[in-house]
């Protein structure tokens, strides 16, 4: 088995190497920063602003090795970026047990950068045990988006801040279509098949694993509640579309199947996203879209999970103090301005949407239609992290769910049971990751005799 692993080592690191030769050039009379972030067009606007105000240092973007794994054997090999995303706890405490992670806790607070200053829901993937790794990029809460002209042909009043999840079914029932054939062809609320449980799960006061990481806790009460509730969403109420109903939709053609684009082209009169869905939103093909948004409606509680992007500094950069300020610079008022404007989320530091500041975050001249952003704030206000384990890979979590709810959602099997067997298998990728790893085993046997829940059957 060693020389397996040795082996698979081995391939990774050479595989890694070839992206490494292909980065882009720079200019010679600047000292290189390369960010391992995604491709996503904003991020060259971010880059092209930190450039313009640093004459020392100039980032490079390197899209092509956004990988866990790959940051890790790079790393490790001394050919990694000076800094890469992270993107949940697992990742975060991956970095870490790695080893190429930076303890910047001291350094960032020589810049003035603390923890306290971001939203909380992006700590886990910034902080662990204390301790500071880099910054947060952004952070996403969800709310609802409507469709004004769709509310306005059905004679139905806008929704309010005040409004309740009887209200926003009744409400998606009226504005559920189907043809003559009754296939569905409109439907009253949508949500994105990944995203649903940051907003059940979180308004029904439940979560995915015990405080401590150690069990999946999906079949409690709560969790289970919250997804039956869900469920009858799409089976009992019929105003969210199956998987079935949601291809058949992206089948008549048009942007695709995510639930922003069918948003975006009219078949769904409200759905649950987030404020980078103006990412595409704001496109010229959809001018004509007359876009509302609204807090989620009251549910058990207005607790919601956030979501967020952070970027670590590795500790084996060859340019530590410019991986440093690239960081620290994501703490300033020109990146979280730049990221507000271009509605990349929200910007991750909490000041810079109140006081001072308050003013040219809610009005962007460039989008005076836009007049929602309240919302976000709201919404950011009710987030919390959603708790990651480091006994299990957060992607392989997200599959197993995925999986569940799939079939629940196809009418396979209830809400309740879909965490129970969710769980379950969750609970025994736990075990098997344990097997693997006597260090990360040797942890969870201490957490678990200081009375953490165990994941054993």
């Amino acid at each position: 088995m060693k020389y397996v692993l040795l082996g698979i080592l081995a391939a990774l690191l050479i595989a890694s190497m070839v992206p490494v030769l292909w980065r882009p050039q720079v200019q010679e009379d600047r000292i290189p920063i390369v960010w391992t972030t995604d491709d996503n067009p904003i991020r060259r606007h971010q880059i092209e602003l930190f450039n313009s105000l640093h004459t020392t240092y100039r980032v490079v973007l390197d899209p092509a090795n956004n990988m866990l794994e790959k940051v890790i054997v790079q790393s490790l090999a001394g050919v990694g970026p000076d800094v890469f995303d992270c993107y949940d706890g697992y990742w975060l405490h991956a970095f870490v047990r790695s080893g190429v992670a930076l303890d910047c806790t001291d350094e960032m607070a020589r810049r003035g950068v603390y923890a306290e200053s971001m939203w909380p829901c992006v700590l886990p993937h910034t902080v662990l045990d204390g301790r500071l790794y880099g910054h947060a990029g952004n952070a996403s809460p969800l709310a609802v988006w409507y469709n004004k002209k769709l509310f306005r042909e059905a004679g139905i009043p806008e929704p309010t801040a005040d409004w309740t999840w009887d209200e926003c079914i009744d409400i998606a029932k009226r504005l559920t279509k189907v043809d003559d054939r009754g296939r569905p062809i409109q439907f009253g609320l949508m949500v994105d098949k990944n995203q649903w449980r940051l907003v059940f799960l979180g308004q029904w006061g439940a979560n995915v694993f015990s405080p401590e990481g150690t069990r999946c806790i999906l079949d409690a009460p709560a969790a289970q509640d919250a997804t039956q509730f869900y469920a009858d969403l799409i089976h009992k109420h019929h105003v969210i579309p199956t998987v079935s109903e949601e291809t058949a939709i992206a089948a008549s053609g048009g942007w695709g199947n995510s639930c922003t684009a069918q948003f975006a082209e009219g078949r769904g009169a409200m759905s649950i996203g987030g404020r980078w869905w103006l990412c595409l939103l704001r496109l010229p093909d959809f001018a004509g879209l007359e876009l509302g948004a609204v807090t989620m409606p009251h549910g058990p509680t207005d607790r919601l999970f956030g979501e967020g992007r952070s970027s670590i500094v590795n500790k084996y950069s060859k340019n530590l103090e410019g991986a440093l300020d690239f960081v620290a610079f994501m703490n300033g008022p020109e990146w979280n301005a730049l990221v507000n404007k271009e509605a990349d989320a929200l910007g991750p530091v909490k000041k810079y949407h109140y006081g001072e500041y308050e003013q040219s975050f809610l009005h962007n001249p460039e989008h005076p239609e836009e007049e929602y952003n309240l919302v976000w704030r709201t919404a950011m206000e009710n987030s919390v992290p959603e708790p990651a384990s480091p006994f299990v890979n957060g992607n392989l979590v997200s599959r197993i769910l995925l999986k569940h709810t799939d079939l629940m959602r196809e009418g396979g099997k209830s809400g309740r049971q879909t965490m129970i067997d969710a769980a379950k298998e969750i609970n025994a990728a736990i075990r098997e990751t344990l097997k693997r790893d006597p260090e990360l085993k040797t942890r969870y046997d201490e957490l678990v005799a200081q009375g953490a829940p165990s994941a054993a059957e």
